[in-house]
């Protein structure tokens, strides 16, 4: 009984079944069903970083080992968003014709092939495509992580959204933490602590096995939840949604860019900064697992006190304050106040869970929330794919931190400007057919 997958009219308390002969499944099978459900979440949310700040910890060691020059580990730091982008824009269809459920189980699987293959893949090309191969799986999971939050839990997106980027914070701080003191304890080989982390992937794709029959994805086009939890009309999700007609979904892309910007920054050379600044490399690791550890609890609060306020502008402007006195504060005193300068830019990292939070709350229906999704992650991870590279080259050019920090701490403006646009109180279906 409980290997057979029910769709997603059973599992939602707020749906109704489609056809009325349907019989409703036992309670206590949908319980298990739901609790799977966010088993899965969480264990995807927490494969969604590790390929990348584990990098991060050991980017010294990967450029001494591949013989890397400063512009090209620049060019690596700027793959994660490159992937984000091109293959973000296929989990739609994938998500429709397998199923979203089917989707993020491969992705699961392409991210621990990637992690596995990458160290042993033999020079810098070879990195590359076995590290593009985990990204992709990244990429169709980022995308449709609020798609599977709003159509399970329609009444429930604030604190669901707030579980997974929990989740999602505690993975990205765990292996910026754990990984070089891992490294250590494996041999010494950075090798070995990359391709350990292909380990977690596995065990993330276990849950969604029972899913990958569900085909509910194919009933988002005309079908979905609306705020509240009630069932919208047929007609309300038809095809004629042009996303890119909306203001917001515009001005939520540009939102989602340049915090993604910041955050592939942050996670591919926050630890050199340091490092540079005379601090050990294992110190180096901890203080950029303080800086994604802040995104575990305010991960979880963010979103929840999104969906209870008019305008998210106020917490836009809040989280980018930070990030300005954490940039200022590197660039003057990066060791003596180190710990003070990742937690303040930990704190301003938190505008992804609120990015992802406008997701779910600037469309009506199930189908609106996958166009956005699909159009503010693709376009917002092109948007941020100059930052980490161009980063990389001043930091080659200028021999020093002072002009990548002011090119971070510049691109925190209109960061805040899109922001505030993105937080009014406004879905783009109803900008869409102005």
């Amino acid at each position: 009984m409980m290997g057979v997958m029910v769709s997603e009219e059973t599992l939602t308390p707020t749906s109704t079944p489609e056809r009325a002969t349907t019989e409703p499944p036992a309670s206590s099978t949908r319980a298990w069903t739901t609790r799977l459900m966010v088993l899965g979440i969480v264990l995807t949310a927490l494969n969604l970083r590790p390929a990348i700040t584990s990098l991060g910890a050991l980017l010294e060691e990967v450029r001494d080992g591949l013989g890397m020059s400063g512009s090209v580990a620049g060019l690596l730091t700027s793959v994660p968003p490159l992937c984000f982008a091109v293959f973000g824009v296929t989990a739609p269809r994938l998500a429709r014709r397998f199923g979203p459920a089917a989707v993020v189980c491969a992705g699961m699987a392409a991210i621990a092939t990637g992690l596995l293959l990458r160290p042993y893949a033999g020079g810098t090309a070879g990195f590359l495509a076995a590290s593009a191969l985990a990204l992709m799986g990244i990429a169709v999971s980022n995308i449709l992580m609020p798609v599977i939050v709003k159509r399970w839990f329609p009444d429930r997106v604030g604190s669901m959204t707030g579980l997974y980027s929990m989740a999602l914070a505690l993975g990205t701080s765990s292996a910026a933490a754990v990984t070089v003191p891992m490294t250590e304890a494996l041999g010494g080989s950075w090798r070995t602590g990359l391709a350990a982390w292909a380990l977690l992937a596995v065990a993330a794709a276990v849950p969604w096995l029972l899913f990958v029959r569900d085909r509910g994805a194919r009933s988002t086009e005309r079908r979905g939840s609306v705020r509240g939890g009630g069932r919208a009309p047929a007609r309300a999700e038809g095809p004629a949604l042009r996303i890119t007609r909306s203001r917001t979904a515009w001005a939520l892309a540009v939102f989602f860019g340049l915090q993604a910007t910041a955050a592939y920054i942050t996670m591919g050379w926050m630890p050199q900064i340091f490092r540079d600044a005379g601090v050990p490399a294992g110190t180096a690791g901890l203080l950029l697992a303080v800086t994604m550890v802040m995104g575990v609890p305010l991960a979880f609060v963010i979103p929840r006190l999104a969906t209870r306020l008019p305008h998210q502008g106020p917490i836009v402007a809040a989280l980018g304050v930070c990030g300005l006195l954490g940039y200022g504060g590197l660039h003057l005193a990066p060791a003596d106040g180190a710990w003070a300068w990742a937690l303040l830019i930990g704190i301003a990292n938190c505008s992804f869970p609120l990015a992802l939070t406008l997701v779910g709350m600037r469309a009506r229906t199930g189908a609106g929330v996958v166009k956005l999704s699909a159009f503010a992650q693709s376009t917002g991870y092109l948007i941020s794919i100059p930052g980490p590279l161009l980063v990389g080259v001043l930091y080659q050019h200028s021999g020093g931190w002072g002009l990548p920090l002011a090119l971070m701490a510049a691109l925190m403006l209109p960061q805040i400007a899109a922001g505030v646009l993105a937080g009014r109180d406004r879905v783009v279906e109803d900008e869409a057919v102005r």
